[in-house]
């Protein structure tokens, strides 16, 4: 009924590693991380942050439903996964915020204060006249 490639079981999918997608963007405020990981649930999810390297790592596990199942085919990916990214020195991890609803674990790290744009008025010499010009930071590259 089922081709014999339906029957071999890539066991490898089931307890190898694998990677989750990850989406990094940043606004004037704050970086912002995405991470898809279906299926899993927030207690399967470390991160850390550690000499400005962020690290998500964590494990999906393999789970049969009944003993009777028989598998034809297992094409999602199992097993522990680690990524690690090097945010820019703009970023203050003190500030970090993670929530994970429908399968998105979201990131958000606030920008120092330093690295944000600001205005700087300039008065003219002697004059009554100021003008007001706005500065930014070269923003660094998630």
């Amino acid at each position: 009924m089922f081709a014999s490639s339906f029957n071999r079981g890539d066991n490898e999918l089931m307890r190898g590693a694998w990677s989750p997608s990850v989406d990094i963007f940043e606004n004037q405020d704050q970086i912002v991380l995405e991470a898809e990981l279906p299926g899993m649930k927030s207690e399967d999810v470390n991160i850390s942050i550690e000499n400005n390297v962020l690290t998500l790592h964590g494990e999906r596990k393999f789970e049969k439903k009944d003993e009777g199942d028989n598998f034809h085919r297992v094409e999602r990916s199992y097993g522990s996964f680690s990524r690690s990214f090097t945010l820019p020195p703009t970023v203050s991890s003190e500030n970090a915020n993670a929530e994970f609803e429908n399968g998105v674990l979201r990131l958000t790290l606030a920008k120092r204060e330093e690295s944000k744009p600001r205005r700087i008025e300039i008065k003219a010499g002697g004059g009554s006249q100021a003008k007001t010009i706005e500065t930014k930071t070269e923003n660094a590259k998630a």
